[in-house]
């Protein structure tokens, strides 16, 4: 097949073709394209899972293939949670085919262009403002009977984990002595503590920018297959304390207010005060801080992709930021301090 980027040595690549080309006359007589020939297929981008993805376009459609091996991936959550999300009004892509056994799909194109490449101190407001309306539709979808995964104390003490673990001991050489322990299980009692106490909604758990898409309607939203019941400050905190983007504190304030004010009038239980409300949304910023500087260091020492640890610095700097304003987190503030690299 005339592709550049088929890979006679790449044997995935050349199944999910395969599989594409008997997928592609079906897809194109349910939405009426006349073209049913696989030869322009190209690389649209890989992420820090194993999955890959690929763009078909022609002049009526463009898709995105979904390559997610198993067993280190699964497809079934995706094809679920999209399902879930377009129900409730969400603009997400359409599977227009799957195989979920060998971890295939076809899914509509949202764009090409993500939130992160376009965003900017301009359009910020009128951005976010967009991603706000989006959340709030997210969190008002009924998830009884969803049988999602529970962000539970056992999946929360997991994640921070993977501070101590992956950044810690593997980055910074260093086992925990008694004391540091000690902070550190103190630590994870607020942090849970908080997070358990929350109102329980769907949470996306990758909210933020790169994972928006420009497209219409704005946004279009991908990356949902980890969603979970869990705190309903978790996306809207991850929304504005980005891995690749950071704000000005009191811009993060101003969206969090309006977030709590449209958010309580839509219905869903958030604190009465603000004060409270941004308590939960630094606790639960330090919990997922913590977590992706381990994963961070994971993906670096495990599997050998060193460039997510040049934003490490990022989360530290938020955690300093919540540090001093949260007096619950001096456990916290006083484990750090004992890391000289970290300070």
């Amino acid at each position: 097949m005339p592709n550049q980027c088929i890979n006679d040595n790449d044997s995935r690549l050349n199944q999910l073709t395969q599989w594409f080309s008997e997928q592609l006359p079906h897809i194109a007589q349910e939405i009426g394209c006349t073209e049913t020939t696989v030869n322009n297929l190209q690389p649209a981008s890989s992420d820090a899972s194993f999955r890959r993805y690929f763009r078909w376009h022609s002049d009526q459609i463009d898709l995105v293939l979904m390559d997610a091996p198993p067993p280190q991936e699964d497809c079934t959550p995706f094809v679920k949670m999209a399902q879930l999300l377009a129900a409730g009004g969400l603009h997400v892509p359409k599977v227009w085919a799957q195989d979920l056994q060998r971890g295939f799909l076809v899914l509509s194109d949202l764009g090409q262009q993500t939130w992160l490449e376009v965003l900017n101190p301009d359009n910020a407001d009128e951005f976010f403002a967009l991603a706000m309306g989006a959340l709030i539709q997210l969190q008002q979808i009924e998830i009884d009977d969803a049988h999602l995964p529970v962000y539970d104390e056992a999946l929360l003490r997991r994640e921070l984990q993977l501070f101590p673990e992956w950044y810690v001991q593997h980055e910074l050489g260093i086992t925990l002595s008694e004391q540091q322990e000690y902070l550190w299980q103190q630590a994870c009692d607020v942090l849970v503590d908080s997070a358990l106490k929350q109102q329980q909604v769907l949470v996306h758990r990758d909210y933020m920018p790169r994972n928006l898409m420009l497209s219409e309607p704005n946004p279009g939203v991908l990356d949902f297959q980890d969603a979970v019941s869990g705190p309903v400050s978790y996306d809207i905190t991850s929304l504005f304390k980005d891995a690749f983007i950071s704000w000005p504190e009191q811009r993060v304030e101003g969206w969090l207010q309006k977030y709590w004010q449209q958010a309580r009038t839509a219905g869903i239980a958030l604190p009465e005060t603000f004060a409270e409300f941004q308590y939960d949304c630094d606790l639960m910023g330090a919990q997922r801080h913590l977590k992706v500087i381990g994963i961070f260091a994971r993906i670096y020492h495990r599997d050998g992709k060193p460039r997510y640890l040049a934003d490490v610095p990022r989360f530290f700097n938020y955690l300093q930021q919540v540090i001093e304003r949260q007096p619950a987190l001096a456990p916290l503030a006083q484990l750090l301090a004992s890391f000289p690299e970290v300070r």
